[in-house]
């Protein structure tokens, strides 16, 4: 009789604390460029639970500017200097005498790097006034 309560007893607080880690449904976009905005869905991702964010190469580790926060939701701004595939993280908040955990997610993003377009210029043809030569005149 003590072994099934033991049991019961141990698979409950094993429930209980899947509860509590975070779980992500979607990332949108899936592709992003520095400065975008992402929205991270899914449970458990709030401020009781989520201390920081945090996207990793795997060399590097970058927190990341949170904008909203809620149990189901986060959104965050890409940092200016992420490129690459990035992975998501998720500092988790001390519970009791426990040191914070970096819970790192199954969730990918994909930072572009922005690129400088430049245009052509037209040039007037040889004979032709522009537009702003003959204003001038």
């Amino acid at each position: 009789m003590r072994i099934i309560a033991a049991a019961l007893l141990l698979a409950f607080s094993c429930l209980a604390a899947d509860e509590l880690a975070p779980q992500i449904s979607t990332v949108t976009p899936r592709v992003a460029k520095p400065g975008d905005t992402v929205t991270v869905t899914g449970v458990s991702l709030g401020e009781n639970l989520v201390e920081e964010v945090y996207l990793s190469d795997h060399k590097f580790d970058m927190k990341v500017k949170v904008l909203e926060q809620s149990p189901k939701v986060i959104k965050f701004r890409v940092p200016p200097f992420a490129k690459g595939r990035m992975q998501l993280l998720m500092l988790m908040k001390a519970v009791k005498d426990d040191d914070p955990k970096l819970l790192e997610l199954p969730a990918y993003l994909l930072i572009e790097e922005i690129s400088t377009e430049i245009t052509q210029v037209q040039t007037p043809e040889k004979g032709k006034k522009s537009k702003q030569q003959e204003q001038q005149k």
